[in-house]
């Protein structure tokens, strides 16, 4: 059986760390900031880990398992 490709949609927006954790960015940072608090904006900066309800179809998607 052939190798499975890593989606490459799916590479770009998601990240593994070394424990095996599937971590995502958070949404609604991109337009239409000015009614946003500081506050915020500032947490939309750090990085979340994806829910378990997605994890088995990203994982999948990224060629793990």
């Amino acid at each position: 059986m052939p190798k499975m490709k890593t989606h490459r949609g799916s590479a770009k927006r998601f990240r593994v760390t070394g424990t095996g954790k599937i971590m995502r960015s958070k949404a609604f940072k991109s337009h239409i900031l000015e009614k946003k608090s500081q506050k915020r904006k500032r947490n939309f900066r750090h990085e979340t880990e994806v829910s378990q309800a997605d994890y088995k179809v990203i994982a999948r998607s990224l060629g793990l398992r």
